[in-house]
This record gives C-alpha cells, sequence and structure tokens, in this order.
C-alpha cells in the first residue's frame, strides 16, 4: 500500500480523533471509542498511525493562559524585508529561542513573528538588530495587552457539543495543600520525594509526548508507578497541566490561514475579542497596543470561505478596519506556553 501523503485530508475518523484528544490529550482508547462510536481496537490502531509517521503529537505543559487575560510579555512583529534575503533573515529569527512563532506570508517580503520579552522593555532586537539590518525594510511591534484565545486552546470542530463535553477533563478545582508536600521548614514529602520536584519531573518526561503511560513515567523518573498516577490525576484535576495536540491543519481540510489585524474603538474591543475568541476558525485572538489593536488568527478550508468570514462573520463587532495577511508557511511553531499568532 502507497504510503499516504503528508499533504493529505485525514478521513473524518481520523479527524474526529485528533478533535477528541484536543478535549484531552491523554485519552484513553476505551474512552474515545465509547464517545465515538468506535472500537477500542480501531482508536488504538488509527491513533498509532498517526503518531508513528509524525501526523500528530500531544505535548504537555504548565498552563500557558495568563490570569484573567493579561499578557505575561509578548510583542508581535512585523517584519518587511528584502525578498532576496527572505530566508536568511527567518532562518536568524529561528535560531533565537525568545523567537517561537515565526509565519511568512503570501506576499513573499513579510514576516510575522512573536517575540518574549519583558513588558515595557527596550527590546535589543526591536530597537537595535532588525533596524540595523539592511534586508529589513521596516518593522512593527505590537505588545499583546489582553489574551482572548490561545493557539493551544483551538479545537477542530467535527464534534457535536454532548461529544466534546463527555470527552473534556472536568473542570480545575482550586489547588489545595499537598498531603505531604514539603512544609517552609523542609520536610520532605511521601517517599522521601520533594512534591515540587515530582511534578517538575512529569512535566519534563511529558513535554515531549503528553500519551505516556504512568508506568512509562514512573520508569523514566524513578517514581513509584502508584505515585505517578496520584500525582497526575492531582495536577489535572487542579488544572496546573494542559495538553496541546500538535497537528498540521492542512491535515484537518483547512489550508488557509489568515492574519487579521483590526482597528476597533476602546468601547467595541471587549465584545469583539471575545466574539473572535468563541469563532470556531479563530486560533489566536489578542487586544494589543498599536493602531490595530484586535489582532487574530483563523484557519479556513478555502478562499471562499475565508470571504464569508470578512464580510458576514466580522460584521456588527463595531470593527472599522481590518487588513488581512494569508500565511504561505508557518517557519516556526514551538509548542511552549504563550500567544501564538
Amino acid at each position: 500500500m502507497a504510503r499516504e501523503s503528508t499533504n493529505s485530508v485525514l478521513s473524518l475518523t481520523d479527524q474526529r480523533l485528533v478533535a477528541a484528544l484536543q478535549c484531552d490529550g491523554r485519552l484513553t482508547a476505551e474512552r474515545a471509542a465509547e464517545v465515538l462510536g468506535l472500537s477500542p481496537a480501531t482508536v488504538r490502531r488509527r491513533l498509532h498511525a498517526l503518531g508513528a509517521d509524525g501526523t500528530v503529537r500531544v505535548v504537555i505543559s504548565p498552563v500557558a493562559r495568563p490570569r484573567n487575560g493579561g499578557s505575561a510579555g509578548a510583542l508581535f512583529l512585523r517584519i518587511r524585508v528584502l525578498p532576496a534575503k527572505l530566508d536568511t533573515i527567518v532562518a536568524a529569527l529561528a535560531a533565537r529561542e525568545d523567537i517561537p512563532f515565526i509565519d511568512v506570508t503570501t506576499s513573499g517580503d513579510e514576516i510575522f513573528a512573536v517575540a518574549r520579552t519583558e513588558p515595557g522593555s527596550r527590546d535589543q532586537l526591536v530597537f537595535r538588530q532588525l533596524p540595523s539590518t539592511q534586508a529589513v525594510k521596516s518593522l512593527e511591534s505590537a505588545t499583546i495587552l489582553h489574551v482572548f484565545r490561545l493557539t493551544s486552546e483551538w479545537r477542530h470542530h467535527v464534534l457535536t457539543a454532548p461529544e466534546r463535553a463527555a470527552l473534556g477533563p472536568a473542570e480545575p478545582t482550586p489547588a489545595a495543600p499537598t498531603p505531604g508536600a514539603r512544609t517552609a521548614s523542609g520536610s520532605p514529602g511521601p517517599y522521601g520525594i520533594d512534591t515540587d520536584a515530582l511534578e517538575q519531573s512529569l512535566i519534563d518526561a511529558l513535554a515531549p509526548d503528553a500519551r505516556l503511560t504512568a508506568a512509562a513515567l514512573a520508569a523514566r523518573t524513578g517514581h513509584p508507578e502508584s505515585t505517578v498516577r496520584r500525582r497526575l490525576a492531582q495536577m489535572t484535576a487542579q488544572g496546573r497541566l494542559v495538553t496541546q495536540v500538535l497537528v498540521d491543519p492542512r491535515r484537518l481540510g483547512l489550508p488557509i490561514e489568515a492574519k487579521l489585524l483590526l482597528h476597533v474603538p476602546p468601547d467595541h474591543l471587549a465584545a469583539a475579542g471575545q466574539a473572535l475568541a468563541d469563532h470556531p476558525a479563530v486560533h489566536g485572538a489578542f487586544a494589543t497596543s498599536g493602531p490595530s489593536n484586535l489582532h487574530a488568527a483563523a484557519y479556513f478550508a478555502d478562499l471562499t470561505t475565508l470571504y464569508g468570514f470578512l464580510s458576514h462573520d466580522l460584521a456588527g463587532l463595531g470593527i472599522t478596519h481590518v487588513e488581512t495577511a494569508i500565511v504561505s508557511h508557518a517557519a516556526k511553531r514551538t509548542p511552549a506556553p504563550g500567544p501564538g499568532f
């Protein structure tokens, strides 16, 4: 049998499994099968195939959304360069650890990127390095002021509302003191393990593959399997762990990604931002500094759907101006906490 093309659209069954993992990355095959009306053997076979060829990765990290929607410190960068130097600039930006996201648009000379920085700081990349580069024709930066939707929170809408509710984890409960946790006086937790160190070891082990079993985690971290199971359940229940599914949206039948830079009057900003965050196509929505005070990113099946979004779905939100840029390719997407645009 010929190997499936890496650009082909996944079957509806596989897309529904991807959406199920978006609800809960550590979802068991038995639970997925029960909710989606499949056999456990089919779920296990398809999940193995999706993971084996790299189509789908499930990663885990500490909670990414800043409290009350605030920004942890990031800039959106819009960089125009000499076309002949596009690849050189992209490569230089991609090599930086403080640049987790880079997209190149269809204009052929434009880069959108996210830079982590301290709020209000005089960032060297923005103030000195990029402006002094002769290949850079122009640079715009905008500080993220408020987060309405993070890329990690986007869900592929191929499940019913009852299915999503059944597959998703329970609402997080407030964190409580962990029995046996290290106290202010330095007393060790159960098994002589520092609870904070245990949690960090689990996060580190799960970061590249959130679907590792408790037995595999116990073997990798050296902690008892019963302790690993209990700690994972506690962290999940308290919302201290989130999973993110990494998959090329083209495999989900969404080959068009658009960046939207919008002007919204202040009295419409919160409502417009929330409306965008609630839209199934939008995978990122942020209030920002600058003339375009609302930034969004969205996936679409085709240009006709994008046109319908611009001409119909944005109507009535008080938006006075929209600038649309279409992504030609994603040069860097780092699966880590923080905004993606």
